[in-house]
């Protein structure tokens, strides 16, 4: 099967990575994520990555519980470069070659996020793992997957949710009678707040005219699928 995509930001959700186990991380799910972006990679694809670091701790709730919103948002970051880094050791053992640029400067683990550069890499076909977001507070993981795609000129983001399978109009784990979109406008998804992603990464995409396909994680195969155009969970666009 051929990609239908030549360049793609994939958005991984950092609490599947904790497995069953609810916390941390899991090896035996890091290693079938990487088995399952080499899959892609030999189509040719390039590929980068930015993963969330809700298995360590989500800024947002830990701010909801007291914490300082901005400190709690910084860990958040960090979070996601823990993450980054095992996903990278994990990608190595399949043999691919891996960077982990992050937005915060952490030397002795990443190097720094230049846009140039992080090109470059991926035109060296090595798979570029974005960490630590968009290194500023209030912004979210999903934000940071849209702006880097818009800088490395993706032809799309990849939304890879840990047990959803699509865009609802309402929550489906609430709500039996809860409708999945096959296919959502941006317009349509920023009027009836649809819980995507959220709003300001939905209007970036609008803004770049940058396609969005939002997919259940857990199914084992669905990135290949999605990379190759088979029609699964929700497009957005």
């Amino acid at each position: 099967m051929k990609a239908v995509y030549g360049r793609v930001v994939l958005k991984l959700s950092g609490e599947a990575l904790a497995g069953e186990t609810g916390f941390g991380i899991s090896p035996g799910v890091l290693r079938g994520i990487a088995q399952e972006i080499g899959e892609v990679c030999a189509l040719g694809v390039q590929v980068g990555l930015v993963i969330g670091g809700g298995n360590v701790i989500r800024g947002v709730k830990a701010a909801a519980e007291g914490l300082d919103r901005t400190s709690a948002d910084y860990m958040g970051m960090m979070a996601s470069v823990i993450n980054a880094l095992a996903l990278q050791d994990a990608l190595e053992k399949e043999n691919l070659s891996t960077r982990v640029l992050t937005a915060l400067e952490i030397k002795q683990v990443a190097e720094p996020y230049i846009r140039r550069r992080a090109v470059r890499h991926l035109e060296k076909n090595r798979v570029v793992i974005f960490a630590a977001g968009t290194g500023n507070p209030y912004f979210s993981t999903d934000t940071a997957a849209v702006l880097r795609a818009a800088e490395i000129d993706a032809d799309a983001v990849l939304m890879a949710k840990h047990g959803v399978d699509g865009v609802y109009d309402a929550d489906p784990r609430l709500d039996p009678n809860a409708r999945r979109y096959d296919e959502v406008s941006f317009d349509e998804a920023i009027r009836k707040n649809l819980r995507v992603m959220d709003q300001t990464a939905i209007a970036l995409c609008r803004e770049n005219e940058l396609p969005m396909i939002v997919f259940d994680m857990n199914v084992p195969g669905n990135i290949h699928k999605v990379v190759t155009g088979e029609r699964i969970g929700t497009r957005v666009g």
